[in-house]
């Protein structure tokens, strides 16, 4: 996909890029390849690919959820800053914060907001299981969200509990998407949500079958959860 493409697909999905956000994506380009030599953020490298499996496919998000009010979100295990970075470039109204447990590529993120110039966003050092018993963040969030970090049953744990009552959990899955909400039914509505929306769509090019599924905070989530860190892994809600 090049950027040609990565404007027009978008606008046909009612996002507008403006020639800044634009450059702003070219810059979160070239940075993630400069860094990727010296330590491992990403597989995908080759520019076409970076457009449409990471910044492409963490804005479908936005297809289906509506990012466009200033919203708290948090994202967790984001790596190299997806899908919230490329979601915060297009909506830059959003509150972005991003918790991952390698403080390396926390650096990096703290380096590519100052080279985007972004604005609320902030990356902390943390395992999710122990970010989601802290009080300052626990049950803080308009949204939370994760691409590709665990299977369903676990990212629950780990996800729902950051989440407002009245909030929502917005899981970026693949084509595992049903079995993993078979599985994982039983561990969302313990955490106090429930699916109510998801959407199958096939990733342009490529045309691999990606899943957004919709989880609504209903209740609030048990104190006992999440878990120690590396419990919700080993012995998920099932």
């Amino acid at each position: 996909m090049n950027t040609e493409q990565f404007t027009e697909m978008l606008a046909a999905k009612g996002i507008a890029l403006s020639p800044q956000q634009l450059q702003q994506y070219e810059t979160y380009y070239s940075t993630l390849v400069e860094w990727n030599e010296k330590m491992n953020l990403t597989a995908i490298t080759e520019k076409e690919d970076v457009y449409l499996k990471h910044f492409y496919d963490s804005i479908s998000a936005a297809f289906y959820f509506d990012f466009s009010k200033p919203l708290k979100v948090c994202d967790v295990g984001a790596g190299a800053g997806f899908p919230s970075i490329p979601i915060k470039i297009a909506f830059p109204g959003l509150h972005i914060t991003i918790v991952d447990s390698l403080n390396k590529r926390i650096g990096f993120l703290e380096h590519l907001a100052k080279k985007l110039e972004l604005e609320n966003v902030r990356f902390i050092h943390d395992r999710a299981e122990t970010f989601g018993q802290n009080k300052e963040y626990r049950e803080s969030f308009d949204v939370v969200t994760a691409r590709a970090v665990a299977r369903l049953s676990v990212l629950s744990e780990l996800c729902l509990p950051l989440a407002k009552t009245g909030g929502t959990f917005v899981a970026m899955k693949g084509a595992s998407a049903k079995e993993e909400l078979d599985a994982g039914k039983k561990a969302v509505t313990v955490l106090g949500g429930k699916l109510v929306d998801s959407h199958t769509f096939t990733l342009p090019e490529e045309e691999s079958e990606r899943n957004i599924l919709i989880i609504k905070k209903e209740k609030n989530t048990p104190k006992k959860y999440p878990r120690k860190p590396g419990t919700p892994n080993k012995t998920p809600i099932e």
